[in-house]
């Protein structure tokens, strides 16, 4: 069981701050985290000096909206990689949360050396009583780790002594097209499916109905695999536009949309969709988190409906299907849907 709720955390570093008084030195860096909890974070600090890195736009705007409400004046930095930060931290903090993907903890660590100073220190905050993984992955990359008794295992921290290669996290995957062509994927911790092709993607794209030049649309496009799958099927006179919050989830679509040859194709970065323009595509691939709320899916169908060209082809795939079959007749009026692979795909 956690020692601490993720929403105690500031105050838990504020006592632990004691500690490592001596440690702690602006600018401040903080990795990740809940948008509540880092804004508590950044609240504690000595100084307005913090920039916080996030990976999604969605977590990002909530962060700003909690900084804002709480009145902090930490900067929030958005990108694909940590250590694409502007500057480099003296103090760099990462509020670890309970569960989650064990390769982007390992990433993110692996990442933290980049943007230190030298002598900058790396603390890590872990919400378990015992935690095995963090004290052997910090001593692999940073050479040493400290855990202060009085921490009671809450906190590490390591020092940037040194430097090491910058090493990205990365994981390919084949998908066959057709029965002469397997497609390569690379994909990466933090986004959608890593290191596998999604059974609702799989069966999504296999409902599509998608004609030569088709201009296409996918939203929620993680790696990249439904566009281009179905940019292949369209063919060289075709187009597809990539949509995801997430900006490594982007650079990867375009890496992989590159190296699969797809010909012409766009990635826009966005959590609201508004930037898309309206009756511009023949067909709208929908791929939500359907253990999310139900508003990402109700996005995802407004606002692809919006865009599509009169008479265009709009399939969502999901397993929450009592609560989408409502929602895609409130918005269309109609909707088929079949069932593929443990999922419903809807046809509108």
């Amino acid at each position: 069981m956690p020692r601490f709720k993720p929403q105690n955390k500031a105050a838990v570093f504020s006592e632990l701050a004691g500690i490592l008084a001596a440690k702690l030195r602006p600018p401040f860096g903080i990795v990740l985290g809940s948008p509540a909890e880092t804004a508590a974070l950044a609240g504690v600090l000595p100084t307005s000096d913090v920039l916080c890195y996030q990976m999604d736009l969605y977590s990002a705007a909530k962060l700003r909206g909690e900084l804002e409400e709480q009145g902090h004046l930490a900067e929030v930095i958005t990108s694909a990689d940590l250590w694409d930060l502007p500057a480099p931290v003296q103090s760099l903090l990462y509020p670890v949360p309970k569960g989650g993907e064990r390769e982007l903890k390992f990433d993110m660590v692996e990442q933290a050396i980049h943007v230190l100073r030298p002598g900058g220190v790396f603390i890590v905050l872990s919400p378990y009583d015992k935690d095995d993984f963090f004290p052997s992955v910090l001593k692999k990359v940073f050479g040493k780790v400290h855990c202060p008794m009085a921490g009671k295992n809450a906190v590490f921290w390591c020092q940037r002594d040194g430097d090491r290669p910058r090493r990205r996290h990365e994981m390919t995957f084949h998908v066959r097209h057709d029965e002469a062509t397997s497609l390569k994927f690379v994909s990466r911790p933090g986004t959608f499916s890593y290191g596998r092709f999604d059974n609702g993607a799989r069966a999504l794209v296999e409902a599509a109905n998608v004609q030569p030049s088709d201009r296409i649309l996918d939203l929620g496009c993680g790696c990249g695999t439904n566009g281009i799958l179905a940019a292949r099927r369209a063919g060289p006179e075709g187009f597809v536009t990539f949509v995801d919050s997430n900006l490594r989830a982007l650079a990867l679509a375009r890496i992989n949309a590159t190296n699969n040859g797809v010909a012409t194709f766009e990635t826009i970065a966005s959590c609201t969709l508004q930037e898309l323009r309206s009756k511009s595509y023949d067909v709208v691939l929908a791929n939500p988190p359907y253990f999310a709320q139900l508003s990402i899916a109700r996005l995802f169908v407004e606002q692809g409906k919006r865009c599509l060209k009169p008479g265009g082809r709009f399939y969502l795939v999901t397993r929450q299907v009592e609560q989408v079959a409502e929602l895609m007749q409130d918005v269309f009026g109609t909707a088929e849907g079949e069932e593929r692979r443990g999922y419903v795909v809807f046809h509108a």
